[in-house]
């Protein structure tokens, strides 16, 4: 009876009749459960249905019962691949590459998993910042997880922030160096690396109300806060922003812009600065941070001999006056 039950289960797939095969392999998994082909061929069936957290169930008890079955650990890595169980379902398509040396859904699967696991480290740290303020301060956070400290580097200048954060284990870097709406008071400003974020406090030389983190082109009113309130500005709580996104086709659009795209003004002062800083050792990394907070964004330098023993001066083009805000 469930030798009938399970060919008929097999022809409803063949059919796409996906739920009837669930179905019926289940009646034949009830008659004989010990049977580890049933229950990776239903594993198949539910992947087929998007029923992924079932199918890593029936993968797994199909493992239990015969640890040598390379198809359960295949259908097992496939179904955590779509649950973005990026590091399970390679640890799965290992073995199972082992038990099925001869089978090239393994190599393509396993390269599958480290496109997606290093899409990971991509999209932490495409730079998600979020801010908000108080009346005397700005409090601006960077999400990234598992930072080291020492891996971070942040200086502070009359009117510039610069961010610099190298990725553990990538060879890449990232950068975020605005010129702020407001000015403020250097050596009162901190932060700190915690384990899913850096948090940067920024204390507002004026108590005014920024319109925006960054400084933009076009005149900005200010408005006063009266300190005396209390008054503060709360966050957006992230969780009530749409979370799905297709990450793959983000980084693909990012890449296209940076590319086909002409920069100017600040953005392209960062991307400038991005290149440079990527390839460049350290002592020029720290004369570059140096002489661009110090010089109020006016000065770049990568000679620390030069700039490391004295302050740098702000440096505007010629025609042009640093402006006081």
């Amino acid at each position: 009876m469930a030798t009938e039950l399970a060919e008929n289960a097999r022809e409803a797939f063949v059919d796409d009749d996906f739920q009837l095969a669930v179905d019926l392999y289940s009646q034949a998994i009830t008659l004989n459960p010990a049977s580890a082909d049933l229950l990776a061929d239903r594993a198949q069936a539910n992947i087929k249905l998007n029923n992924f957290t079932d199918a890593v169930g029936d993968a797994n008890k199909a493992i239990e019962l015969d640890r040598s079955m390379a198809k359960a650990y295949l259908r097992k890595g496939i179904a955590c691949l779509k649950l973005e169980e990026y590091h399970t379902a390679k640890a799965a398509f290992e073995i199972g590459a082992s038990l099925a040396q001869n089978d090239s859904r393994f190599t393509k699967l396993l390269n599958e998993c480290d496109l997606c696991i290093e899409g990971i480290v991509a999209r932490i740290f495409f730079a998600r910042h979020e801010f908000y303020q108080k009346p005397g301060e700005v409090v601006v956070t960077i999400f990234a997880k598992g930072i080291p400290a020492r891996n971070v580097v942040i200086e502070f200048g009359e009117q510039i922030l610069s961010v610099n954060i190298e990725i553990p284990g990538e060879d890449a870097y990232y950068h975020f160096h605005p010129r702020l709406f407001g000015k403020i008071i250097p050596e009162k400003c901190g932060y700190q690396v915690l384990s899913t974020k850096v948090e940067i406090h920024l204390v507002k030389a004026e108590a005014i109300h920024w319109a925006s983190l960054e400084c933009s082109r076009e005149d900005v009113v200010s408005q006063r806060v009266d300190v005396s309130s209390g008054e503060s500005l709360k966050p957006v709580d992230p969780s009530s922003k749409p979370r799905s996104r297709d990450w793959a086709k983000l980084e693909a659009e990012v890449k296209k812009e940076e590319t086909e795209e002409k920069l100017d003004g600040d953005a392209a002062l960062n991307k400038f600065f991005r290149e440079i800083y990527q390839n460049a050792d350290e002592d020029m990394r720290r004369a570059m941070a140096k002489s661009f907070v110090e010089s109020n964004g006016t000065v770049l330098s990568t000679d620390w001999k030069e700039v490391g023993s004295k302050k740098v001066e702000s440096s505007p083009p010629q025609g042009l006056e640093l402006r006081k805000w």
